[in-house]
């Protein structure tokens, strides 16, 4: 019956995100939407570290979307590295389970 739309559920990733190639100093926006009861928490991995957005740090240059994707303000790359370079998924959580997405690359164009 219509009870069983009220139960939790685990989460799900309804939107993966897909490889980016951007240009340096361009913003870049990987996709990630998840769905879940209660609606669950989304954080990103890159080549599995925690990212850090500016709900942590104000200065971050990234930010984490209401609906968990995750916008840089512009691409950083520089002679000292490729700090937004490498492979990102994200991860969403609530109490019952978590559900990782596909892995997506993002990859600095030219120099």
């Amino acid at each position: 019956g219509s009870r069983s739309q009220l139960e939790d559920m685990a989460p799900r990733i309804v939107e993966h995100p897909t490889d980016l190639l951007v240009s340096k100093g361009e913003p870049a926006t990987l996709s990630c939407k998840a769905e879940g009861r209660p609606a669950p928490v989304v954080e990103w991995y890159k080549d599995g570290e925690r990212v850090e957005t500016d709900r942590e740090d104000p200065r971050s240059h990234r930010t984490l979307l209401p609906g968990g994707s995750l916008f840089f303000l512009r691409i950083l790359h520089g002679r000292r590295g490729k700090p937004d370079e490498g492979v990102y998924v994200c991860v969403a959580r609530n109490y019952l389970g978590e559900a990782t997405s596909r892995n997506a690359s993002l990859e600095v164009a030219g120099e």
